[in-house]
């Protein structure tokens, strides 16, 4: 059997691409073991790779009232709602890992009203999921239910600017058609 392609577009060499983008994969091969299919599809446009991982990072890398595996269960559940198998299998596996659960990914993907979370963590994934399916009908009583939960305003900021950039990427995914790889089927269970 013929592996498919990771995207339908062309992946560049990656030593054909600018030495910023090169030294970024490099570094997350040397960290991961494995370069993820996201940053060699998204390197067809420099531009717009920098612009993505600079975003991410901002999100996903900074001091927040969210934990990270709060941010990876935003990003799977989103995920699954989107149908975006590449983040929920990529996502899923960070956030077994962040989470120390091997279960958690699956349920959370397909139905996290099912899942094993905190009724804290269920109070952000409506948010989430509201901001993702049906961002305009927010209103004040959303943030209310989040206060209720311990969620500052700054963590409802997060919980919608991941959202919102998760959006993107699932939208990209999907249209590039790419695929997971298949190390992260096996990370963390």
């Amino acid at each position: 059997m013929t592996t498919p392609p990771i995207s339908r577009y062309p992946i560049p060499e990656i030593k054909d691409l600018p030495e910023d983008i090169r030294n970024t994969i490099l570094a997350v091969q040397e960290k991961a073991g494995f370069v993820p299919n996201v940053f060699l599809v998204l390197a067809h446009r420099p531009a717009e790779f920098r612009a993505f991982f600079a975003y991410h990072d901002a999100l996903m890398e900074k001091d927040s009232g969210l934990n990270k595996a709060d941010m990876e269960m935003i990003v799977t559940a989103t995920s699954g709602a989107n149908n975006c198998q590449y983040c929920v299998v990529a996502h899923g596996a960070i956030l077994r890992i962040r989470a120390k659960n091997p279960l958690i990914a699956d349920q959370v993907a397909v139905n996290y009203r099912k899942a094993d979370i905190t009724p804290r963590q269920s109070a952000m994934l409506d948010f989430a999921m509201k901001i993702s399916l049906d961002a305009k009908s927010i209103s004040d009583s959303d943030f209310e239910k989040l206060k209720e939960h311990g969620f500052s305003a700054e963590d409802c900021w997060d919980i919608a600017a991941i959202t919102a950039f998760f959006g993107l990427s699932n939208r990209m995914a999907n249209f590039t058609s790419m695929r997971p790889n298949s190390e992260f089927y096996t990370m963390g269970r």
